[in-house]
């Protein structure tokens, strides 16, 4: 539930069964949980737990960029940040650790020297694996221009991002003269590398009904009451009773505790909360609140990960395709846009910085999260794309081709909101690599041949149920999803214009009037 316990390496006998002979690997996209960190509230500051924490050196050493106007010349401030909270009279105080420390104090939710610490070693572990081990990524580079870094506006997840790359990438491992390297964010209200509830009111809404449904599930059950036999003594005066739509919500409980369970004995709370039992139910509640959706509802899959699942299978179609225009997102000198500073063509590798709602939220709507507990910090995902070895890249067709989607597709909610036709030669790769696979012709189909997709998390392998049947995966092995198999999957959640699915439905039901399985 709380922090990983990472495997050892795999053996030379494993990395033969997983990365076999037969494939080559082409492109890695990885997606990793922010490193342990405070919790995001003050809570049961009443059963004896501080509500600041001394866990954060880097408040010792801040830095920020600075101009000054008279040279026009940019410089580094550095600093050190102390924390001021009301007092006991709501005048100012400064915030104090358990012990009365001042320094490395951490905010609410921010990234502790533990967190920085396990996301440092997933990028070395990262590192043995991809350049050690499968000789994948180099050993030494010029620049990033190959790696596509993305993080979420929340600073925990930038700066583990920011603390894996380092660890993949370690000073001897760099060139001397090497520049800046480019992570890409996006506004909040543009996020989608984690369920934005936020920004997408159906997404908010259907996230809500799904909450209830589980509050009205397990408010009076026996399981809840073993809950509150353990903690409820602790619990605010305005809502004693433990239940998942509590104040604390059960689900902000178990953030409490998890936070804990990751750090120094200074901030524990008392045994009661560190129950087997207890614990075991409370993950199983949670993660029904929060992930259940993805499971049962095509819908919730679209509005909550769909976008983002895009972009990931638009990257590899692109891949398969010699497609540059990923490479533009981070390549090109000061002012330009283009092909890598160190001439880099194409992405090789992808490392994104966000959180536990993403992980779940793809795994669940690949029908791959049945059974699973939350994901504990420093959790990743792997999603690799394989190509058969010697076997040539199929070219882009030059051909102008205008086609409607199919009737069934245009009358479906996903299709409502595209209703119009295309001119593959004057639309941008990008456009056409998005497009759902069943407006392709048999010829564009077949330039996926060859091309298999394998999710990895925790570095254990997962079977996506739709990748099964005979003729959809790797001969021999379900694991490796065919390209079309995997995109297939994906599109039928995938929407086309994000925003305007969040704007829509708003007044329909949130469930769905049969269960929409996830996966196939």
């Amino acid at each position: 539930m709380t922090t990983l316990k990472p495997r050892s390496p795999y053996s030379q006998d494993e990395l033969r069964k997983l990365y076999p002979e037969s494939l080559d690997l082409q492109l890695v996209q990885v997606l990793m949980r922010h490193g342990e960190r405070s919790p995001v509230s003050a809570r049961f500051q009443k059963a004896g737990l501080a509500a600041y924490w001394p866990y954060c050196a880097v408040a010792r050493q801040m830095q920020s960029a600075t101009l000054d106007a008279k040279e026009g010349k940019w410089s580094s401030l550095q600093w050190r940040r102390r924390i001021e909270t009301f007092g006991r009279d709501d005048g100012p105080v400064i915030a104090s650790g358990p012990k009365g420390e001042t320094d490395s104090v951490c905010n609410l939710g921010e990234l502790t020297d533990e967190g920085r610490m396990s996301t440092w070693q997933l990028g070395r572990r990262l590192r043995h694996l991809y350049v050690d081990q499968l000789h994948f990524m180099p050993g030494m580079i010029e620049d990033a221009d190959m790696i596509y870094l993305r993080a979420t506006p929340i600073p925990r997840a930038l700066e583990s991002l920011q603390q894996a790359f380092w660890g993949m990438y370690p000073a001897h491992s760099r060139a001397a003269d090497f520049p800046p390297v480019t992570i890409i964010t996006r506004a909040p209200s543009d996020e989608t590398l984690f369920p934005n509830d936020s920004s997408c009111r159906r997404f908010a809404a259907l996230s809500r009904a799904f909450a209830q449904r589980s509050a009205d599930r397990w408010n009076k059950t026996k399981e809840m009451d073993y809950l509150n036999n353990l903690i409820s003594k602790w619990m605010p005066e305005g809502s004693k009773r433990v239940a998942v739509d509590s104040r604390p919500r059960l689900s902000g409980i178990m953030d409490t505790i998890n936070s804990t369970l990751a750090h120094g004995p200074e901030t524990r709370l008392p045994s009661e909360f560190y129950d087997v039992e207890g614990l075991k139910i409370i993950d199983k509640i949670a993660v029904e609140e929060w992930f259940a959706g993805y499971q049962e509802s095509q819908e919730y899959r679209a509005v909550g990960i769909g976008s983002l699942m895009g972009d990931l299978v638009q990257r590899m179609v692109g891949s398969t395709q010699g497609n540059r225009d990923s490479i533009t997102e981070i390549g090109g000198r000061y002012g330009h846009t283009g092909l890598g500073r160190g001439g880099e063509k194409s992405i090789k590798m992808e490392l994104s910085g966000c959180h536990d709602t993403t992980l779940a939220a793809i795994l669940a709507s690949l029908g791959t999260f049945q059974g699973e507990s939350w994901p504990p910090y420093t959790s990743h995902i792997a999603l690799e794309l394989f190509k058969k070895s010697n076997i040539q890249k199929a070219q882009v067709a030059n051909v102008k081709i205008e086609y409607t989607a199919p009737e069934s597709y245009r009358k479906s909610w996903f299709g409502g909101i595209l209703g119009r036709k295309y001119d593959r030669k004057a639309a941008s790769s990008s456009e056409t690599t998005r497009q759902t696979i069943d407006t392709w012709s048999e010829t564009e189909k077949s330039k996926l041949d060859n091309y298999f997709v394998r999710v990895r998390y925790n570095d254990r392998v997962m079977q996506v149920p739709g990748c099964k049947p005979i003729g959809k995966h790797l001969e021999g092995d379900e694991s490796f999803c065919t390209l079309e198999a995997f995109k297939t999957i994906v599109d039928k959640f995938t929407p086309i214009n994000w925003k305007v699915a969040c704007r829509e439905n708003l007044d329909k039901t949130a469930f769905p009037k049969k269960l929409e399985p996830a996966g196939y």
